[in-house]
């Protein structure tokens, strides 16, 4: 059971892990076909020759996966009103069928809004590790969140 948490309820180096999923070429395919048609995405044979030395999974794929896992953990889920923006976004390793992903990620800020009190940000660092620990990907989120609600 996921306990709702709030702004309050996160604190700088707090840590959480989600489950992880694995990714099969027909599904890296099929994303390629439809949002990043770049040859070592899709063309298998071109792949192989290619600079990875097989096919490679889109980074936003593993991106958007990640947001899957993180949002399935719901770890933000009760007081998520969106976020401004993601920084210092790295693929740092392909991505190839079979792979299982899973995140890691660590508070490292916390800030109650000034001009709206029932509101708060956090940033979050995130690493997208494989089932070997290799980070594949790492990012940071500033996540808009809300606070507490009044008990009465």
């Amino acid at each position: 059971m996921v306990m709702d948490r709030y702004f309050e309820d996160f604190a700088v180096g707090q840590r959480f892990a989600t489950a992880g999923c694995t990714l099969s070429e027909a599904q890296i395919l099929d994303f390629a076909l439809q949002w990043d048609p770049q040859p070592f995405h899709l063309d298998t044979t071109f792949a192989e020759a290619g600079p990875y030395g097989g096919l490679i999974a889109s980074g936003f794929q593993t991106l958007l996966v990640s947001f899957r896992l993180w949002h399935a953990a719901g770890v933000v889920n009760a007081a998520s009103i969106g976020s401004p923006g993601m920084d210092e976004l790295r693929w740092t390793a392909p991505v190839r069928p079979g792979d299982t992903l899973r995140v890691e990620a660590e508070v490292v800020e916390t800030k109650p809004s000034r001009s709206k009190p029932d509101q708060g940000t956090a940033v979050i660092a995130y690493a997208v590790v494989n089932q070997h620990d290799a980070r594949v990907m790492t990012y940071r989120a500033v996540h808009l969140l809300r606070r507490r609600p009044d008990p009465r």
